[in-house]
């Protein structure tokens, strides 16, 4: 997912024009902060995320 996500950004041409080679270096699909280690998850494997309509921030 996390994955999806930066290529959604990377795409955008107003968050391209933005970062600098210094950030680009620093982009990593490795985020965890999102994710609940010692507690109970709720998946759906019936439902999907619309990565379609993120906004263009």
């Amino acid at each position: 997912m996390n994955t999806q996500l930066l290529q959604a950004v990377l795409r955008d041409p107003t968050w391209a024009a933005k970062l600098t080679d210094e950030d680009r270096r620093a982009l990593s699909p490795l985020f965890w902060a999102h994710v609940n280690p010692y507690g109970r998850f709720t998946l759906d494997l019936n439902s999907r995320l619309d990565l379609g309509s993120l906004p263009a921030a």
